[in-house]
């Protein structure tokens, strides 16, 4: 009798166990499907750990973004590529980008929406063991740098500028911004292009800025959105939203100062405490507007040399011969 009875009770136990557990998988796939309902309505953002997102961590951090429909999710990103990857895949909606990259991403076919411009700057340091302190001096020297955006485009705005041999000036790219500051940190790379804050601590390390782009009046850094999403009604009344959210950021931070944001800068932009007080302190954030018309023709005119310098390469012109080839056959 006692055997039965413990029979039944693990018998009892092993029902009530499977009941538990199909209703953990039924309540599982339910979260998983209003999780995806809950992402698939927000306003999805791709960010960097750049200072440039400041407005977009202080609005979150305030909760500036809760009037919109559907929220905002904003997606980190170490690369400006993996930024636009997403962007261009439509993991997200709008990226923080440059208006190279956008460009280049108009021509492949996506057409954007450029709501505000940043105030990006950048910067070219050198390495201080690599005796660099003018222009002319980056002859037969690595630049790190991303390909197809505003620091290749400033890479050979400099090579001309110091009418550099642009064969002996070796461009390697390196897309991590925070792998790049290691990279000179490490003696491993002669001369980089850095925003901020990553420009501030390369420049407590005693590192030399030989080229800032604030000084040539070039404002390449904005934020695109894809246009087919905008003209969605809905998303349309989000992005209105957004900028009226990140306009409340910029307020705040320039009445403020950026070092008041010191804990959201440790955080998101993986910067270290003390060197958040080494930046700059006339940092300021302007409401959002488009880019300028100058920057725009800049950026498409390097774009589309670009793009005539690839269709005349040996390769591109092989596959038009074969392509022709292939047409006479039929």
């Amino acid at each position: 009798m006692k055997q039965l009875t413990i029979m039944m009770l693990g018998l009892f136990l092993l029902v009530a166990c499977g009941q538990s557990y199909e209703e953990t998988k039924r309540q599982t796939r339910q979260q998983r499907r209003e999780a995806m309902r809950k992402d698939s309505a927000a306003l999805k953002v791709a960010v960097m750990p750049t200072l440039d997102c400041l407005p977009l961590y202080v609005a979150e951090h305030y909760q500036l973004f809760d009037t919109l429909r559907g929220g905002v999710r904003l997606k980190f990103y170490m690369a400006q590529m993996d930024c636009d990857t997403a962007l261009e895949r439509g993991r997200v909606e709008g990226s923080i980008t440059d208006l190279v990259r956008a460009k280049r991403m108009e021509q492949r076919g996506l057409k954007m929406r450029y709501p505000i411009s940043t105030n990006t700057y950048w910067q070219l340091v050198a390495n201080r063991n690599a005796r660099v302190h003018q222009l002319k001096q980056i002859d037969d020297k690595m630049v790190a740098m991303t390909r197809f955006s505003a620091t290749d485009l400033l890479t050979d705005r400099m090579i001309d500028s110091a009418k550099l041999d642009k064969d002996r000036v070796f461009k390697v790219q390196i897309n991590d911004v925070n792998l790049r500051l290691l990279m000179l940190q490490n003696n491993e790379m002669d001369v980089m292009w850095l925003t901020e804050p990553q420009a501030t601590a390369a420049r407590t390390l005693k590192n030399n800025v030989v080229y800032d782009t604030r000084k040539e009046d070039v404002q390449l850094g904005v934020m695109a959105f894809r246009e087919k999403e905008m003209q969605r009604q809905a998303r349309s009344k989000q992005l209105e939203l957004f900028v009226n959210a990140y306009n409340q950021a910029c307020d705040s931070i320039n009445k403020n100062g950026v070092r008041y944001y010191r804990p959201l800068i440790v955080e998101r932009c993986r910067m270290k405490k003390h060197l958040v007080d080494s930046l700059p302190d006339h940092l300021k954030f302007e409401h959002a507007r488009g880019p300028r018309e100058k920057d725009v023709l800049l950026a498409e005119k390097w774009v589309g040399k670009k793009a005539d310098v690839k269709k005349d390469t040996p390769e591109a012109k092989s596959k038009k011969t074969k392509a022709k080839r292939g047409k006479r056959r039929k």
